[in-house]
């Protein structure tokens, strides 16, 4: 004989409860994303030191394990160390003569854009600065897309010197430890 407590919809409202809160993670920005059942791709537009930017998670498969959610949440509450070490990355770049990447974005569009344009940004009548080096402080983070699958290229981070004005982007691919893996200009 099966006894009766009197209030099983209440307990399978609980249940349900525990059982989706089990099956969702809850990401800054993002909010409770399932773990089981996954899109392929969640996007928000966030505010960061005062500029918009575009932050994306991109899944492979349709789960995936709270030990991996937990690297992508760590991530995100540190996407501002993560940019500062970028910063240090394209500075590096710049300054290094074996390599061309931030300054061929930087020559590119001083060549290629007006100054009209370009002197909304910087001044070209500054005799303590160049202008490339008055360019370089522009690049700002405009996007973060992480790939929580891939350890190996888990961020990318886009910089440019304005949508605006431009679509070509200071690409830097990290790890999860934010450990420079690769960059580029793309556009």
């Amino acid at each position: 004989m099966a006894v009766s407590l009197g209030n099983e919809p209440e307990i399978d409202k609980q249940r349900r409860r525990i059982l989706k809160n089990m099956a969702a993670y809850s990401l800054p920005h993002f909010g409770d994303l399932p773990t089981e059942n996954l899109e392929e791709y969640y996007n928000v537009d966030i505010d960061f030191n005062g500029n918009e930017i575009q932050m994306d998670l991109n899944f492979e498969n349709k789960s995936i394990d709270r030990l991996t959610m937990d690297k992508v949440k760590h991530f995100i509450e540190n996407i501002d160390r993560f940019d500062k070490l970028n910063k240090t990355y394209i500075l590096n770049d710049y300054n290094d003569e074996d390599a061309d990447t931030v300054k061929f974005y930087l020559e590119h569009h001083l060549e290629e854009i007006g100054k009209d344009e370009l002197s909304k940004l910087i001044n070209f009548d500054a005799t303590t600065t160049k202008p490339e080096q008055q360019l370089l402080t522009k690049l700002i983070l405009v996007r973060v897309g992480l790939y929580p699958e891939n350890a190996d290229n888990f961020a990318i981070f886009d910089y440019s010197i304005g949508r605006e004005i431009t679509d070509y982007l200071v690409v830097i691919i990290t790890n999860e430890k934010g450990e420079l893996v690769n960059m580029t200009m793309e556009s």
